[in-house]
């Protein structure tokens, strides 16, 4: 048992439980905001598309593909709404917060003594070796 506890309350596992349910309920929204406003506005602009009354019949037994049809359409709304407004604003937003790279150092470590010396001289000014150019 002591294991187990060990496992369970390790950082990993109880951050993929948050990223779990985080997922579910942003999943949610998505969806909400997807059926509330996104279909209706389609069917807004070119008719209520809705296939689940297409169905054929083999043996009494009715296959409906008109319900997996609504489902890869409403998959395919879902990841161009998640792209369009989540994917592509997180990525400006990365890019916007990305540091510029350092500047080039304006000194360099005298081989001989290891002091900190300009990056253009051409003798240590503690030491008084060369320096190569």
């Amino acid at each position: 048992m002591k294991g187990f506890k060990t496992f369970v309350l390790r950082g990993n596992v109880v951050d993929l439980a948050i990223a779990v349910v985080i997922g579910v309920a942003f999943g949610v929204v998505i969806t909400a905001f997807v059926k509330d406003l996104v279909t209706p506005l389609i069917a807004a602009l070119g008719g209520k598309p809705d296939f689940s009354g297409l169905y054929f019949t083999i043996n009494h037994s009715k296959f409906l593909y008109g319900d997996f049809i609504n489902a890869v359409i409403a998959f395919v709304i879902i990841a161009a709404v998640i792209y369009f407004f989540v994917v592509i604003p997180y990525q400006a937003m990365l890019e916007r917060s990305r540091k510029e790279p350092p500047a080039d150092p304006t000194t360099k470590k005298c081989p001989e003594c290891l002091s900190e010396i300009p990056k253009d001289a051409r003798r240590c000014a503690f030491c008084a070796q060369p320096q190569e150019a």
